[in-house]
């Protein structure tokens, strides 16, 4: 749904926001054809839970890396591109396994019926959009990633292994609609868009969602970005429900990069929804995460996040609880091309929220630890 820096000028809709920096630059593309650049990665982890990964709720208490003890494909992603400075282009970004299940949107062909009817997505079209740039302005129309968020679908876009809860709980994955962005000059970047929603090829509610953001970066050091989405939503998608409300969602990052090495992260969340709370009230939900990433050499780089999130009514997590998580992830890149990850983490409730190994016994507590390994393309 990373820059390196601050959110790129060009079209957000190539996951590429200001999420958690540091990365290097990705290798050439493989192969090209008619300006389209063929270009990807491939990623497979391994993670141990102390729970079982599921809240009382019967949610996943993670977004990619929710089984006790397993090893993943998470993905194959493949992204064939052409974006450029003037005149049409497109992009077509698909991804085939396991992640390919969390991301997919209402709609699709297992999405459509619910978890509930025992099939799995193992490939997802994660993004096909048409694009026409003139000037400093841009628009795409298609599938494309949120703008909100300071993390990405894509795990080479990010720092850590495990995703944030922010990521997860807060914030949509992907969007169906119209994007324009325009350039207003080289600090100020604003957006505005029309889509069918959150998460869907077509929206549950038959209404449509605006879109609006933009990224300021005064600076080199120091840069902002805020993404706003409202309109109405299905109060929930699985099961299927005939209770529709205006959902809203404002988003806000700030990056400040220290030095060369050291980077500052901060991104905030709140979100509400229209008879999403028991009774038929308003359910709202809110979060903040930090990150801290230091980049030692070309070879080797330290990150820590930190979150905190109060589903005040349950509505994203299935429980009413104040969740808290620490992360800490070293990274080895021996070449441009590989990146292996090394994580360890601790969520805390102040409810008696998840579930232990045996997926019988509450606790308020869990910890993992997990390994990944990524080749880009």
């Amino acid at each position: 749904m990373a820059s390196a820096q601050a959110q790129t000028t060009t079209p957000p809709a190539a996951d590429t926001k200001p999420a958690e920096p540091a990365a290097p630059p990705p290798p050439p593309p493989i192969f090209s054809i008619w300006g389209f650049d063929l270009t990807g990665h491939f990623d497979v982890g391994y993670s141990y839970l102390s729970g079982s990964g599921k809240f009382v709720s019967g949610a996943n208490d993670r977004v990619f890396d929710y089984k006790h003890d397993s090893a993943y494909f998470h993905a194959l992603d493949l992204q064939f591109a052409k974006l450029p400075d003037e005149g049409w282009g497109g992009l077509v970004d698909v991804t085939i396994g396991k992640d390919a299940d969390a991301i997919a949107a209402y709609g699709t062909i297992s999405k459509s019926k619910g978890p509930a009817n025992g099939a799995h997505h193992y490939v997802d079209p994660t993004q096909f959009y048409a694009y026409y740039a003139t000037g400093p302005l841009s628009i795409i129309a298609g599938k494309y990633v949120t703008n909100a968020g300071a993390e990405v679908i894509k795990s080479d876009g990010d720092t850590n292994y495990s995703r944030s809860i922010l990521f997860g709980y807060a914030i949509p994955f992907t969007h169906t609609g119209v994007r324009a962005t325009y350039k207003v000059n080289d600090a100020l970047t604003v957006l505005g868009g029309v889509n069918e929603g959150w998460d869907a090829l077509e929206s549950p509610s038959n209404e449509a969602t605006v879109e609006l953001g933009g990224t300021f970066a005064p600076t080199k050091t120091v840069s902002f970005a805020a993404s706003y989405y409202g309109g109405k939503e299905r109060v929930t998608n699985y099961p299927k429900s005939d209770s529709k409300g205006r959902r809203n969602l404002f988003d806000i990052i700030g990056t400040f990069n220290a030095t060369d090495q050291l980077t500052f992260i901060l991104n905030y969340d709140y979100g509400d929804q229209e008879q999403g709370a028991a009774g038929g009230g308003k359910a709202k939900w809110q979060g903040i995460a930090g990150y801290v990433n230091y980049q030692f050499n070309d070879q080797w780089r330290l990150s820590f996040r930190g979150e905190y999130f109060d589903d005040k009514d349950g509505y994203r997590t299935g429980v009413v609880q104040k969740w808290k998580e620490a992360t800490l992830t070293l990274a080895y890149l021996p070449a441009k091309e590989w990146e292996i990850r090394g994580e360890v983490r601790v969520d805390r409730s102040d409810q008696s929220a998840f579930l232990k190994s045996d997926a019988v016994t509450p606790t308020s507590n869990q910890h993992s630890v997990g390994v990944e390994v990524l080749y880009k393309f």
